[in-house]
């Protein structure tokens, strides 16, 4: 793999890494978690979920079945749909008040496993919810002890927080969504049952999936792991940069969205369509997890951390929230029209992934822009920031936020500076 243009390393990297939680993947998975912690030597156990998704029953159906099993469980059902520093705070506490517990399990989307993960870090590690996060938002200290077991049950399709190492937050006094990032938040055992996802709502289904599509996109368009200067051993983190196992996930992943995503937004009954999807987020989770993301996602924080009053369809929040995927999806098409020069190669190839019968346009640079909103639009994500709420006004700020986001910009195949942010930014306003 060569480096792409404006990327010199003096001494190039020659090694990538790639972790990945075990996987136990199909329908009916969940009624095996009594046996899955218990092999994890586990007596006692946290269950983390949101309010949503404990009125399904389901957490407790679990934490039922564990009991049975012979394991205690004990139910925190207050994670935020789009977690804050503060709703972190309130589940951390819960845990160091309820606690000791030998195991955590995290039942839902993206918001319980990243509220599991922090909730891991602070009763196993000492200080506060600052000292871990990012910089410059935070102090980013890394944990000195060993965290619990955590299972992460997806409830949803699309976070990909199952496999990573990545935990997401907003910091309300900053207006910025960050995250803490570091090898031993990744779960221990994702078990991924798609009949989870049956009832979830269109909108959702909509939002998360193209959180699937840019997971893999991103990954694959990435700098090259070999476009980095090489690392010692101890300086080496978990994005590492596109590699040959990552791109294997991701050009799956898309393939599989091609055939099933429409469907599984449009007839979610479908059990088929969501077991497609429920393996095309696990195979983007575990290509990016390793690969990373970047300006979609980067722009994504700022977008969602920064929004005044928008009520997304399907979800039954009760706050102004752009959900994480359809926040990376509305700027997705204008950043891979900017980063198309630095490996055409991998644009078109991962167009043609996601609608082979679609003919290339003449201006090959427009070919994947073209196909990610024509797939956004089949599946009802809003056209653009505009609609969200955001104007020209509004586009000095949300640069700022994304500069904030130099760990996911540092992925990127081109160097990024406020001026690219602010015309991608500019360009997202209004997509079609």
């Amino acid at each position: 793999m060569t480096g792409p243009t404006g990327f010199r390393p003096d001494r190039p990297e020659s090694v990538f890494t790639y972790g990945a939680p075990g996987l136990k993947f199909g329908v009916g998975a969940r009624h095996e978690l009594g046996h899955d912690v218990r092999e994890l030597g586990a007596r006692r156990v946290l269950v983390v979920t949101d309010p949503g998704v404990a009125a399904t029953g389901t957490p407790q159906e679990i934490a039922d079945a564990m009991r049975a099993d012979g394991v205690e469980s004990v139910v925190f059902d207050r994670a935020r749909v789009e977690p804050t520093d503060g709703s972190m705070v309130e589940a951390i506490e819960f845990a160091r008040s309820e606690g000791p517990f030998d195991a955590i399990v995290a039942v839902g989307g993206g918001s319980s496993i990243d509220t599991a993960k922090a909730v891991n870090l602070l009763v196993t590690n000492d200080g506060d919810l600052m000292d871990y996060v990012n910089a410059p938002v935070g102090r980013a200290q890394a944990p000195t002890n060993p965290l619990l077991p955590l299972v992460a049950v997806p409830t949803t399709t699309g976070t990909g927080s199952e496999s990573t190492t990545i935990c997401v937050l907003d910091v309300v006094s900053q207006q910025v969504k960050t995250g803490i990032s570091h090898p031993r938040l990744r779960p221990t055992l994702a078990v991924v049952d798609p009949e989870l996802t049956v009832t979830q709502p269109a909108g959702v289904t909509a939002a998360a999936g193209l959180d699937i599509l840019c997971h893999a996109l991103e990954s694959y368009t990435a700098r090259p792991f070999t476009s980095y200067e090489h690392k010692a051993a101890g300086e080496r983190v978990p994005y590492c940069g596109s590699n040959p196992i990552s791109d294997l996930w991701s050009e799956q992943a898309l393939t599989l969205m091609a055939g099933a995503f429409r469907t599984a937004v449009q007839r979610g009954s479908d059990l088929e369509a969501r077991i497609q999807v429920a393996m095309a987020a696990t195979f983007a989770g575990l290509g990016f997890g390793n690969a990373g993301v970047h300006i979609p996602h980067a722009n994504a924080y700022p977008i969602a951390g920064q929004v005044r009053d928008f009520r997304p369809d399907g979800y039954d929040a009760d706050h102004a929230m752009v959900p994480h995927g359809m926040a990376v999806s509305l700027t997705a098409p204008a950043a891979f029209g900017f980063t198309f020069d630095a490996a055409p190669d991998r644009h078109v190839r991962a167009a043609q992934l996601l609608a082979p019968d679609a003919d290339r346009p003449d201006d090959a640079s427009q070919f994947l822009p073209d196909v990610l909103t024509g797939i956004m639009r089949d599946v009802g994500i809003p056209s653009g920031l505009a609609e969200i709420g955001y104007g020209s006004s509004d586009v000095d700020a949300l640069v700022e936020g994304t500069m904030k986001q130099q760990r996911l910009l540092a992925t990127a195949p081109r160097e990024v500076t406020e001026d690219d942010v602010a015309g991608i930014l500019t360009e997202s306003i209004e997509l079609w």
